[in-house]
């Protein structure tokens, strides 16, 4: 167990962008060219922008409806990149998953124009809001969707930047006409520490992305570092049953910022008690600031209640707002894509889809899965995300998974990485079987065929993964259906 008292290493700069330099006004900005504008992440900067009144543009190497909405929504947008679409930009808006040698970031960088990494483009359409930044290894989306729609039915009008759309209304950022602004803060590059925010909520720290940190007291300080920049009068929110978010609450107060905890545990600030799990919903008691109330979720599992906590007090004890209204506002939370979303049901067979991509994710969502599986099966395809995460984590992902009664897995997504030797799905699959849990690694096809062949009435079907094992859920209901 690491030792709270013990010094921190550095925090390493990212050597791309210096996301520590002061904000470029939003007004300063020009014309801004965003690559990879459908991704979530940067979609959501093309529609703050757009709302700000900056003239926006974007590409990205595929179609999709995502960026055929960004063009309704008044972006000019292309397929593929290309130096040319550059014409009359003044910024281009990046994320650490664009390479140096992208032909229009290699463009941008060699006509000497400004580059900004995504957080300082979002940090910019923020700045005059009372900014909630979410940070964590797992929850964060959700608990800032949370937030969102509590603060919506409590009539704040909040502006909102999350990593997923909101089920219920169809996009995952807006400007809104009230003060609050709500983002999800990407711990995974650094670029975290770009917000300054009001209220800053960080519901685990977990090891993950070792490939930019290097080892886990290296995590422990970014998270630090990402308190320390909370406002002279911020307020920091940890859940308390997480030992790296406790350890961080402790270095916090010895630093002089304010810190509250929440969670099931005795010493949290705000605790959760008597939970009941009922299927797709939740509920438990809150005793604490403004507790002695019960708190009620239309989602699944003891996680999302942890979740809505940390919601609440971000809206009751961080922004001011009365806590009968943020319970209803939670109360009232539909969801957010790709995560635990229901893609349909057909004989019998419920089809759910999810974006768990890191151990602690994983075995969250598989846990709620395997309870509302109950004595039906619980089949899961799952592709690991990233090969440095699947060499690091391979033995976790297989105890996290290992609940289900059979895995497929896909191949490893490799998104922004080149394939590393030796490292497979094998690596997952393996101790799985070790296990006692059926597992293979097959293809696409393949994994829709099998899984489909096997489900019968009752059974839940589990699609899990950041990369495009998402698009099988039409597929595994089409095979269904047949």
């Amino acid at each position: 167990m690491p030792d709270p008292d013990a010094p921190l290493p550095e925090v390493p700069r990212n050597p791309r962008f210096d996301v520590r330099a002061p904000l470029v006004p939003v007004t300063d900005l020009g014309r801004v060219h965003v690559l990879a504008a459908g991704g979530a992440g940067m979609s959501a900067v093309v529609r703050l922008l757009l709302a700000s009144g900056v003239p926006v543009q974007g590409s990205d190497a595929k179609d999709s409806p995502l960026l055929h909405r960004l063009e309704q929504a008044g972006a000019q947008v292309w397929v593929g990149h290309d130096p040319a679409h550059l014409a009359g930009v003044d910024t281009v808006v990046v994320s650490s998953a664009i390479r140096e040698d992208n032909p229009e970031l290699a463009a941008a960088r060699a006509g000497g124009l400004r580059v900004l990494h995504r957080s300082q483009a979002l940090a910019a359409t923020m700045a005059t809001s009372r900014r909630v930044a979410v940070a964590g290894a797992n929850g964060k989306t959700t608990t800032s969707s949370m937030l969102t729609v509590a603060l919506q039915e409590a009539g704040e009008r909040p502006s909102f930047a999350l990593g997923g759309e909101l089920t219920t209304q169809g996009t995952n950022a807006a400007l809104g006409e009230g003060d609050a602004f709500v983002a999800e803060a990407d711990e995974s590059d650094g670029s975290f520490v770009a917000y300054h925010p009001h209220v800053a909520v960080v519901t685990n720290v977990q090891p993950d992305h070792l490939d930019f940190y290097g080892d886990y007291p290296t995590v422990e300080a970014a998270y630090l570092e990402f308190a320390q920049t909370l406002t002279d009068d911020g307020l920091l929110i940890v859940c308390s049953d997480d030992p790296g978010a406790r350890r961080l609450a402790a270095r916090a107060r010895r630093a002089g910022l304010r810190v509250l905890g929440y969670g099931f545990d005795e010493g949290a600030d705000l605790r959760l008690a008597e939970p009941v799990l009922d299927g797709t919903t939740a509920s438990a008691g809150l005793s604490g600031p403004g507790g002695g109330q019960t708190l009620r979720i239309a989602v699944p599992g003891r996680h999302n209640l942890l979740n809505a906590a940390a919601a609440y007090l971000a809206a009751t004890a961080g922004l001011g707002v009365p806590a009968d209204a943020v319970l209803a506002g939670l109360a009232a939370f539909g969801g957010t894509r790709r995560r635990f979303e229901t893609k349909g049901v057909v004989g019998g067979v419920t089809v759910v889809d999810d974006y768990a991509h890191n151990p602690g994710k994983v075995e969250a969502v598989v846990r709620t899965a395997r309870e509302i599986a109950g004595e039906h099966r619980l089949l899961v395809v799952f592709q690991p995300h990233l090969y440095s995460r699947t060499r690091d984590f391979a033995a976790e992902f297989a105890a996290g998974l290992a609940p289900a009664d059979e895995v497929v897995l896909l191949e490893v997504y490799g998104a922004r990485e080149d394939p590393l030797p030796g490292v497979s799905s094998a690596l997952v699959a393996d101790p799985l079987r070790a296990a006692g849990t059926a597992s293979q690694v097959l293809g696409r096809e393949a994994a829709v065929r099998h899984v489909a062949a096997l489900a019968g009435p009752g059974d839940l079907v589990l699609t899990v993964g950041a990369g495009d094992v998402t698009e099988l859920g039409p597929d595994l209901l089409r095979a269904l259906a047949r």
